[in-house]
């Protein structure tokens, strides 16, 4: 197996999977499955959900190979996409909807570095787990994936105001859960 895996070149595997060849199906999905899971994870509130999300994913992935553009993308960065938007899907599918507040304009909280580099990925990952799902949906799309707020307002469904007020809101609740952690 490895042997194979070291002689197929990305070309070949995405090759493989447009003619639906099991093998490099296989591969594709060991070779992403870890990296895009974690991104689900960031999105959902459990490991149940963010597995069904990435089977989700995949599912889209290889529905859709044949669409793969090397021009225009990475194929982790086209993968990446499928696994954010699949995420969003999923959440509007639960039974809490996404949630629209208008953002009144006001200074947007700033986070201290200094105190982000002190914790954990899995620190972080957890305290943006407490935050209500659109709020948390927003500060993923804007901080980790590098959406603007009308991007997210579309994908959402949501106005750009609604989009910055979880965007603060996020950064208000990070900024007191850090400081509660300095305390203690």
């Amino acid at each position: 197996m490895s042997l194979l895996k070291s002689t197929l070149t990305q070309y070949d595997l995405v090759q493989g999977c447009v003619r639906n060849e099991r093998r490099s199906q296989e591969l594709l999905y060991k070779q992403y499955a870890q990296s895009l899971l974690a991104i689900a994870n960031a999105y959902t509130r459990n490991n149940q959900d963010s597995i069904e999300v990435l089977q989700d994913s995949f599912l889209k992935i290889f529905q859709n190979i044949h669409l793969y553009d090397s021009e225009k993308s990475t194929l982790y960065t086209w993968m990446r996409t499928i696994v954010v938007r699949t995420s969003i899907d999923f959440l509007r599918k639960g039974k809490n909807s996404i949630q629209s507040i208008e953002w009144e304009e006001q200074h947007d909280p700033m986070i201290e570095a200094e105190a982000l580099h002190r914790m954990t990925a899995d620190q972080i990952l957890s305290m943006l787990k407490q935050l209500p799902e659109t709020t948390r949906v927003v500060f993923n799309l804007f901080i980790t994936e590098g959406y603007t707020h009308k991007e997210i307002g579309e994908l959402l469904k949501i106005s750009e105001g609604t989009s910055k007020w979880h965007l603060s809101e996020a950064r208000k609740f990070l900024i007191s859960s850090l400081a509660a952690q300095e305390r203690a």
